[in-house]
């Protein structure tokens, strides 16, 4: 097993694989402009292309042989997914339902586009508990109400600016202030960071133990994706829809994005969770991620049922620990997840200079 020592951060060292420190300027979404370099360039994940072969050669031990007890790395993905600061922040106003803040919206995006919606969506100047904010028509007194409602209002933005929402999937997520709090009403998937709502999803790490070592498996993402296409991805990951537990999520992940068994995947540990908060031009993705474990046969081979996963390939535990710490490849919340599972499996140790500071990190953003 590789363990990560104390040693003082070194200074970042330079790769040749593609994109590893290529400068972009890309558009985020609701406008503006980003500069991406290195760890940056998941924003333009579409322009991403690398192979199987540039994974393994980023992964050797020998081909960065300085940086095996560097955590810079592993701060900078985690730093890639909390983006935006508090003056970034201060541009989102609450959004109100019930006499609770269920998520938040950037100003422009109310200005630009819901403003006009003035039988779904009311602005409230200021209020002695929640200063400004935003709210729902109280005419749309139910949950069922609202959905639809809202519904409409997403459906019309997204005909009328194709590149507004990207991805509408027509799955719901659950508009509530906590995870155990019955939902207000339910938002198409896709809008959930333009509402700036709490999400929620699993994602597991599937790995196998022969001769004592550690291997995960980890899939690579079809090209035709709507987001992060081409990336890598942790063996089985989804996003939590209305009316679905973690459990029963997870047993049809496995199968539509593995072709994992039931047989199998009832054998998946739940181990805790990560959360984060991405800023980003309009969206304020407030996440939560609830991670499992399952150690797989050594002979199991998955094999993707949805069209989602282009292919799959069992690595070292240590050599996956090097893509994250030396490249732009992984689909970024992975990211927190196969940190965390380092950290639970002993690939970094207590004694590593900044390791209480990464372990804290990894869940930096509202558990409620």
């Amino acid at each position: 097993m590789m363990v990560i020592n104390p040693h003082p951060f070194p200074n970042r060292i330079r790769f040749s694989l593609p994109l590893l420190n290529r400068s972009i300027t890309t558009r985020g979404g609701g406008g503006g402009k980003s500069s991406c370099s290195a760890f940056n360039c998941r924003s333009v994940s579409s322009l991403i292309s690398f192979t199987w072969d540039d994974v393994v050669q980023a992964s050797q031990p020998d081909y960065a042989p300085n940086d095996s007890s560097d955590l810079s790395g592993f701060f900078e993905n985690i730093k890639y997914c909390n983006r935006g600061s508090s003056e970034i922040k201060s541009e989102f106003i609450p959004l109100v339902i019930e006499d609770q803040i269920v998520g938040y919206i950037h100003n422009g995006f109310f200005d630009d586009y819901l403003r006009r919606f003035k039988d779904v969506f009311v602005f409230v100047p200021s209020d002695s508990r929640f200063g400004t904010n935003v709210t729902l028509n109280k005419t749309l007194s139910t949950p069922e109400e609202r959905t639809r409602v809202v519904g409409r209002v997403i459906k019309s933005l997204a005909e009328e600016e194709k590149e507004l929402i990207p991805g509408i999937r027509n799955e719901l997520y659950p508009v509530k202030p906590s995870f155990g709090s019955p939902p207000y009403f339910s938002l198409e998937r896709a809008a959930a960071p333009y509402f700036g709502i709490k999400a929620y999803g699993v994602q597991m790490n599937g790995f196998v133990e022969r001769d004592g070592k550690k291997f995960l498996w980890i899939g690579k993402r079809s090209p035709m994706k709507q987001t992060f296409p081409g990336m890598l991805d942790n063996l089985v990951a989804g996003g939590l829809p209305h009316g679905m537990s973690c459990d029963a999520n997870l047993i049809k992940e496995c199968e539509e994005e593995a072709g994992i068994p039931l047989s199998l995947s009832n054998q998946a540990m739940s181990v805790g969770a990560v959360s984060y908060v991405d800023v980003d031009g309009y969206r304020y993705k407030r996440d939560v991620l609830f991670c499992y474990d399952l150690e797989l046969p050594g002979d199991f081979i998955p094999k993707n049922q949805d069209g989602e996963v282009e292919s799959f390939k069992l690595i070292p535990v240590e050599n996956v620990a090097n893509v994250i710490r030396r490249t732009c490849f992984f689909k970024p919340n992975c990211s927190l997840v196969i940190l965390d599972f380092l950290f639970r499996h002993g690939y970094i140790r207590p004694e590593c200079l900044g390791y209480l500071d990464l372990l804290q990190s990894l869940r930096s953003a509202d558990f409620s």
